[in-house]
């Protein structure tokens, strides 16, 4: 089991690296380069470019979530580290579970509904990250390693949701469009974009509960940590955006 856990771990961390990086490089870089083309341009680049580079972002993804989910049942599930004291399985744990891996459902129909940008849009997903951290605690009564890296696991599943089923069609429709000199249907890069950004800002609290998750001390059995963590690191992205729009070529 530990081999394997190591094992693991490994393919879990390089696909990460190679997805988020990829994130990174589309909402920091990217943009503001494609930005600067022509029609011509572009024509020739995206249809080279995006595919290849869309490719390592959707499979590091389904690794990185793959290997996750893996880590949690060797870890956490046989591990036996779900709760303190002599808690055990029960039927609020299940349904925290059932959150942890379907509450992207319900993300993506609320996020679909409202179209909602900042702030309205971080405020939704705060409470909404909120209302999942206090269920962890107070309905499955998960320790506090759990209902961290239970929060990182749901964040992890949007993101690889909107990876795949959101982002990755409305490239493909945006690059065939490009490809054949048309311009794409505004809605795909409208939602290509605000899912990507969503990922970009899960991401950062997302890195802290694999982080967290192993360093119990600091902020253990304070969920108020996990949520001001969550709040500090969209600060942090926000900032980053208005840096990465700063940044010139030559």
């Amino acid at each position: 089991m530990e081999l394997l856990q190591v094992l693991i771990r490994w393919v879990h961390i390089v696909a990460g690296i190679t997805w988020i990086g990829l994130l990174y490089y589309f909402n920091w870089m990217n943009g503001h380069i494609v930005a600067t083309m022509d029609g011509e341009t572009k024509k020739k680049v995206v249809p080279e470019l995006m595919p290849r580079v869309l490719y390592w972002f959707r499979w590091g993804a389904a690794y990185t979530w793959i290997t996750g989910v893996l880590l949690l049942m060797l870890v956490f599930y046989h591990g036996g580290l779900m709760f303190e004291g002599d808690q055990d399985w029960h039927a609020g744990a299940f349904v925290m579970l059932a959150v942890t891996f379907l509450g992207v459902f319900i993300y993506d129909a609320v996020f679909k509904a409202i179209k909602a940008q900042q702030p309205l849009g971080a405020i939704i997903g705060f409470a909404l990250a909120c209302v999942a951290i206090l269920g962890f605690v107070y309905i499955g009564h998960f320790g506090y390693r759990a209902y961290v890296i239970h929060l990182g696991a749901l964040f992890g599943t949007c993101m690889a949701f909107n990876v795949w089923f959101r982002i990755w069609p409305a490239q493909q429709r945006i690059i065939t469009a490009t490809k054949n000199g048309q311009a794409p249907d505004p809605a795909d890069p409208a939602m290509a974009g605000l899912r990507s950004k969503h990922n970009t800002y899960m991401s950062v609290p997302l890195v802290y509960a694999m982080v967290n998750a192993h360093t119990v001390t600091v902020g253990a059995n304070c969920y108020f940590w996990l949520m001001g963590a969550v709040a500090l690191g969209w600060v942090v992205v926000y900032l980053l955006y208005k840096k990465g729009a700063q940044v010139k070529g030559f």
